[in-house]
């Protein structure tokens, strides 16, 4: 009995320029064939089709038959000599050279010893045996034929596809195997995939008798990327090398097939990732060299390969019946088959191909119509059964048309994708609906549909959809939607005046029809009129008579409660009435369902103006969730830009910034640049956030890139972009051209009917560049204009802001008991990077007029809240007039975790595992009374009444994102000048 042998599984690893990932199994082969001494050795060489065993056996054995003590004997099975007794024998002797015989003859030596015929010649009066049943004699006289070859010289015997080898061959090997273990005698043969063996019981007596085995596995990552390279002439991505690997699944054969197809299809560069998408480049000639191999597995392997091909994911059993029109055991032997040979891999759905590359080989071998007839009868077939309706659409996509039947099931079945965010593959089910015959409500619907998917992946081709879809639309409430999405989709390419005259258009052709949504069309076309200053005087007086009671419905009643938010915001009136109208507006949410408009975004706006940023961030937190749950890449950016611009006014600096980056890579993924309107926004977010950090350099660069630093158009989304500008260039020192964009910025809300302080404080803005400029009488009418409206709207940040302006540009006394009143008001309000600089602005007039101790606190609180907004700037203000003061801060912050010194720390990690202050006192050498005092610090900078609050403080401190507890408002910043101190 044969020893178990050792089985050398060396995977994929290392690189060789020659056979790309094959290294290790090259240098064992060598070094097994270098063995020295006499005894035998026998390696078994194992891997499925394609994975290069004889690629590596001809490279090996390239150097070892240059040696001339070493005589190498190969065979290349062919399976048409399966019959043939000792047919891979014959190929080992009969190509012996004169010199290589050791009688220097060709003829053979019988087993007395004489010459005579060939072993596996029939003998004069032998008995017959069978075909698989070698003649005892003709194995003894090649076996000594071997001895006498190993005479002189070590001999190498090399069968490839040892699993086609005849019977005889195979009982032959086994005799020497068995009986040369002392001859030095190296057997080295290749074993491909099980399906193709066809002597199995002769061959399962041969294979344990090797001693080594080596596996080849599919190649590594590393390899696959040597061989595009090789192949493709430059290196590959990292995404082409990891696409390509996985649609071959490694195999050398299929990996050079794709390689040459992506080559022969041009820049490699542009080829898509996914392994389904790399598949399309497989060459037709694979195909064919795989049903070759295929061809010998079973009576229909072909034809079950090709169908499990063409139909894909899985196909039962009875499915492949069906199509096939072959009988199930048939199919099932077939199957069988196609697993053994590892073609195949089979679950309880059905086959499938372990690879998309062999797939979609096999599938490029069936002709067009062909495939047509599997899908159709398959789609027939599912349907018949109940399948899903997504089960059924896949084979109505490539299949014919004329099923009358089609378009009801490819329309649910985009719905059913579109519900799981698949929008590309609801697309396709919607365009394929679209070539059957149809009607025109129904093709008007489906386009309707087909507009609403493209938003997420190109506006321009949705309008074009859409455009189609208005012209088809009989049905008012369905035109209304259309109309609406296309007005949407419009506006996102600055298309302003077509988005106007499509919803008044259509409001005018429903308005008989169908009152309620003629009132939709009309909130939309007023709401999108203002925007446009322009366009904004045509809509005002309607927009003044409109009364929220004048809503038919519900669906009408909360678009035209945004609406009328925005109104009272415009007219300052009081702020109750601004968030009363918000809240019904947004009862169900900033993007309710199938109510596609931006409308419902103007009651953020307007809580946000009324003072209630925290309430508007939460709806704007909802509708991104909501958006990215649907896939709507126009809602998403739009929640997103406004999330950030009011994270923004809180404090969240980082997190404004992220959201109004990823905004901006949303549009640019659907053909959104970053000049139109709707990147206009999240860039002068961006920027906004920029300058507050201190970063002026790459808020200019994000201006130049959007082509934002000349004349902007009359779009109201420029007036946020002018105010911001203006600050970048205050930052930057340019206080004139600052002082240009704030007046224009009043200049353009005020035609607009905006002119109140509830959506930019540009008069604040501008009073501090006049009195940086030394130009006292424009500044002090500017803020006191500012505040005498601010007080009419009545909301504490405005005033608070007002004050503040108005107390930087008066100075002195009068200009601190202002500045006090601000810092008074703005300590409850959500904009905290406002009560910040009204702090530290403050103390610069406190410490000037002499109050030191008022200036220390108002400087250390602003810096500590100025420090969690990550505004640099006035940190470093706030830290630089303390030390004028004559302090030594040691830490950018005096409250939270970060302003406690070493000591304090360490006194409060102590504390914290429950020792007395006497322990503590002890165990630092330090007295009661400096401990007493060192905890009693820590409590006042975490703001707690003593250590039962110290562990979680200490946690809360450090959890990120967290935010220092202020008379019961959260840390967080609003817009500010950025010129503390210009009026001292």
């Amino acid at each position: 009995m044969a020893a178990s042998p050792a089985v050398i599984d060396l995977g994929g690893a290392g690189v060789r320029p020659v056979l790309h990932g094959r290294e290790r199994e090259s240098q064992a082969l060598r070094q097994l064939l270098a063995t020295p001494g006499d005894g035998s050795v026998s390696v078994l060489l194992q891997g499925d089709w394609g994975s290069g065993k004889t690629a590596l056996l001809r490279e090996v054995l390239a150097g070892v038959r240059e040696d001339p003590n070493v005589l190498v004997l190969s065979a290349s099975v062919d399976p048409l000599e399966r019959e043939l007794p000792f047919g891979t024998v014959r190929q080992f002797f009969e190509n012996l050279t004169m010199g290589d015989a050791p009688d220097r003859g060709r003829t053979w030596l019988s087993a007395d010893g004489d010459r005579g015929a060939a072993p596996w010649a029939p003998r004069p009066g032998a008995q017959a045996v069978p075909a698989a049943e070698p003649d005892p004699a003709a194995l003894g006289d090649l076996y000594r034929l071997v001895v006498r070859l190993t005479d002189h010289r070590r001999l190498v015997m090399v069968v490839d596809d040892l699993q086609r080898a005849d019977p005889c061959s195979l009982r032959w090997l086994r005799y020497v195997l068995c009986r040369g273990a002392e001859l030095p005698v190296v057997v080295l043969a290749t074993l491909g995939e099980e399906g193709t063996h066809a002597n199995t019981d002769a061959l399962a007596d041969v294979v344990p008798l090797f001693g080594h085995r080596l596996t080849l596995r599919g190649l590594a990552e590393e390899a696959v990327a040597s061989l595009a390279e090789e192949i493709l002439g430059q290196p590959p991505g990292p995404g082409l090398t990891t696409a390509c690997r996985e649609a071959s699944g490694g195999n050398p054969l299929l990996l050079r097939a794709v390689l040459r197809g992506v080559r022969a299809a041009g820049p490699y560069h542009a080829v898509a990732g996914p392994a389904v998408r790399i598949a399309e480049y497989v060459p037709v000639d694979l195909g064919r060299a795989v049903l070759a191999r295929i061809e010998v597995l079973a009576p229909h392997a072909v034809t079950t390969a090709t169908a499990v091909a063409v139909l894909g994911r899985e196909p039962s059993i009875d499915l492949l019946v069906e199509v096939t029109g072959l009988a199930e055991p048939q199919i099932e032997d077939a199957v069988h088959g196609l697993v053994r040979a590892g073609c195949l891999t089979r679950t309880a759905a059905g086959p499938s191909f372990g690879c998309e590359a062999l797939a979609a080989a096999v599938a490029s071998t069936v002709l067009p119509s062909r495939r047509m007839d599997l899908h159709v009868r398959a789609a027939r077939f599912l349907r018949a059964r109940g399948a899903s309706a997504a089960r059924v659409a896949v084979h109505l996509l490539p299949g014919p048309l004329g099923e009358a039947w089609a378009p009801e099931v490819l329309a649910r079945a985009a719905e059913l994708a579109g519900g799981r965010g698949d929008t590309d593959e609801a697309a396709a089910y919607v365009r394929r609906a679209l070539r059957e015959e149809l009607d025109d409500e129904s093709r008007a619907g489906l386009l309707a549909s087909l507009g609403r998917l493209e938003l997420a992946t190109s506006v321009p081709v949705a309008v074009r959809s859409l455009e189609r879809s208005l012209r088809l639309c009989r049905d008012p409430a369905e035109r209304t939607a259309v109309a609406r999405r296309l007005a949407g989709a419009l506006l996102a390419l600055d298309r302003h005046c077509d988005a106007l005259d499509v919803l008044r258009r259509t409001g005018e052709h429903v308005r008989e029809a169908d009152p309620a949504n003629a009132m939709r069309l009309e909130i939309d076309h007023i709401h999108i009129a203002l925007t446009n200053a322009p366009s904004a005087p045509d809509v005002v007086k309607r927009l003044m008579e409109l009364n929220v009671l004048d809503a038919v419905d519900a669906g009408v009643r909360r678009p035209l409660a945004a609406l009328l938010s925005l109104r009272e915001v415009m007219v300052g009136r009081c702020p109750e009435e601004v968030v009363s109208l918000a809240r019904l507006a947004l009862g169900q949410g900033v993007d309710p369902m199938s109510d596609d408009s931006v409308v419902y975004y103007d009651a953020l706006i307007s809580l946000r103006a009324a003072g209630e940023t925290e309430l508007a961030l939460e709806h704007a937190d909802a509708a991104v969730r909501q958006a990215c749950a649907r896939g709507s890449v126009l809602g998403q950016v739009q929640a997103l830009g406004v999330r950030a611009n009011l994270a923004g006014r809180l404090g969240r600096l980082a997190e404004s910034q992220a959201d109004a980056a990823s905004a901006l890579g949303e549009l640019r993924g659907i053909g959104i640049g970053p000049s139109h309107s709707f990147a206009v926004f999240a860039t002068a977010t961006s920027m906004d956030s920029l300058v507050r950090q201190g970063k002026p350099d790459d808020a200019e660069d994000l201006l130049q890139r959007a082509d934002l630093a000349g004349e902007l158009n009359s779009n109201w989304v420029n007036d946020h972009v002018l105010m911001v500008r203006g600050r970048l260039r205050v930052a930057q020192g340019r206080l004139d051209e600052g002082l240009t964009d704030f007046l224009l910025c009043g200049e353009r809300a005020s035609a607009r009917g905006m002119s109140g302080p509830g959506f930019h404080s540009w008069r604040s803005e501008a009073a501090l560049v006049q009195a940086a400029l030394r130009r006292a009488e424009a500044a002090r009418s500017l803020a006191a204009e500012e505040l005498r409206l601010a007080r009419i709207w009545g909301v504490p940040e405005t005033v608070g802001t007002a004050l503040h302006a108005m107390g930087l540009v008066l100075g002195g006394v009068k200009g601190l008991d202002l500045l006090r009143e601000a810092v008074g008001l703005l300590a409850g309000a959500p904009a905290h990077l406002r009560y910040a600089r009204a702090l530290a602005d403050c103390g610069v007039l406190a410490r000037k007029a002499g109050r030191l101790p008022e200036a220390r606190t108002c400087l250390q609180r602003a810096a500590s809240v100025a420090h969690e907004c990550g505004a640099t700037p006035l940190v470093d203000l706030a830290l630089a007039e303390l030390r004028a003061v004559g302090d030594r801060p040691r830490t950018r912050t005096f409250h939270g975790v970060a302003s406690l010194t070493p000591t304090e720390r360490r006194v409060a990690d102590l504390a914290i595992q429950g020792i007395t202050n006497r322990e503590i006192a002890q165990h630092l050498f330090v007295g009661l009374r400096t401990v007493e005092v060192h905890l009693t610090n820590v409590y006042g900078k975490l703001a707690i009444d003593g250590r039962a609050g110290l562990a979680s403080a200490l946690a809360f401190s450090e959890a990120p994102g967290s935010r220092l507890p202020d008379n019961g408002a959260a840390v967080g910043p609003e817009r500010l000048p950025q010129l503390s101190g210009v009026s001292g």
